[in-house]
């Protein structure tokens, strides 16, 4: 079998599905406690950094995606598939797992 080399830009997303990278979890807590990665909680908002080209309704036309390149979203906490390239943390999720746009 041949080994196969990711990256960002080789990702290319089917149908609905959004590639998103994580951002990262809190370090510490409000009261200025560190948390171990033991207990730190999977985030829940990242940057979209590729799109699929949407999903094709019934009458054959495709259904162009809500969020774009760039967007800063906020997604379901056990939604998607967890990837990770290099040292960052990516999640591979369908479009209606995102819940919210951020600014």
């Amino acid at each position: 079998m041949a080994a196969v080399s990711l990256s960002v830009s080789t990702v290319k997303p089917l149908g609905d599905r959004v590639f998103v990278k994580v951002s990262a979890s809190e370090e510490k807590t409000a009261g200025g406690l560190y948390l171990p990665d033991t207990a730190k909680e999977k985030p829940q908002v990242g940057e979209v950094v590729a799109v699929g080209e949407g999903k094709i309704k019934d009458d054959g036309a495709r259904q162009a995606l809500d969020v774009k390149v760039g967007d800063k979203v906020l997604y379901s906490k056990y939604a998607g598939t967890d990837i990770k390239l290099g040292t960052d943390e990516y999640v591979l999720l369908s479009e209606k797992d995102i819940l919210a746009i951020v600014s």
